[in-house]
């Protein structure tokens, strides 16, 4: 199996921040899922009020299986919580409901980074899967169109980790805003709340970073960084 030790030389910092923000995001969850909220609102609750509260009454709020597969739908305006956050009374279950809520409100006032995101989808489907299988092949039989392939099927989904982080910030940033104005927590509880939101921030950010740091390895192994006319 073909390795090169440049490409772990140029990615291991994105992995390393990938495992400690994967961490410090599983340790935040799992100390203020046990800590039950003051006015014992479930996660599914949570997030119908703060959709209500943002005059949207037109998304509906499932149950999916899976440990923390929370997700917003926007093709069929539905909120999908994991049942350890749908049942959950939980700082933490309100925490992430709510920041599935703030992509509700999100495509309700038509944030144009989600819609960006969302146009990216099929096109980063197609593409990043023969990413690495075209520059491989490209780099081993020195085949420019395939390298120059590769790599740009590789810098959409480099793209769309980029777009991923101001989408995730700006719904985390609403629900600790509103889950307080709503009447969903206190303000000290939020704080809380919000502490496993920023955490679960840094697992897009070491996302982004790891696939920027890949796409600078593919221009350095295909000679255009670097190279010296």
């Amino acid at each position: 199996m073909f390795f090169d030790p440049v490409y772990l030389l140029f990615t291991l910092p994105g992995i390393l921040l990938g495992l400690w923000a994967s961490a410090k995001t599983k340790l935040t969850f799992d100390r203020y899922s046990r800590v039950e909220s003051l006015n014992r609102v479930t996660g599914a609750t949570a997030a119908l009020r703060l959709l209500a509260n943002a005059g949207i009454r037109d998304v509906r709020v499932e149950e999916t299986q899976g440990f923390l597969s929370d997700h917003y739908d926007p093709t069929g305006k539905v909120l999908r919580l994991s049942p350890g956050v749908y049942h959950s009374d939980s700082l933490a279950a309100i925490g992430v409901a709510c920041h599935e809520a703030g992509h509700a409100i999100q495509h309700a006032q038509g944030y144009s980074a989600l819609w960006l995101r969302s146009s990216l989808v099929p096109i980063v489907n197609l593409a990043s899967p023969g990413a690495y299988l075209f520059f491989l092949i490209g780099l081993v039989l020195n085949m420019s169109a395939l390298l120059w392939l590769g790599i740009i099927c590789f810098g959409m989904a480099v793209l769309f980790s980029l777009v991923t982080l101001p989408v995730e910030y700006d719904a985390s940033r609403r629900a600790k805003q509103l889950m307080v104005s709503a009447g969903i927590v206190t303000q000290s509880e939020a704080k809380g709340a919000g502490e496993v939101l920023s955490a679960a921030f840094l697992t897009y950010v070491a996302a982004a970073v790891t696939a920027l740091l890949t796409l600078l390895y593919f221009l350095f192994r295909s000679g255009l960084l670097g190279r010296r006319d």
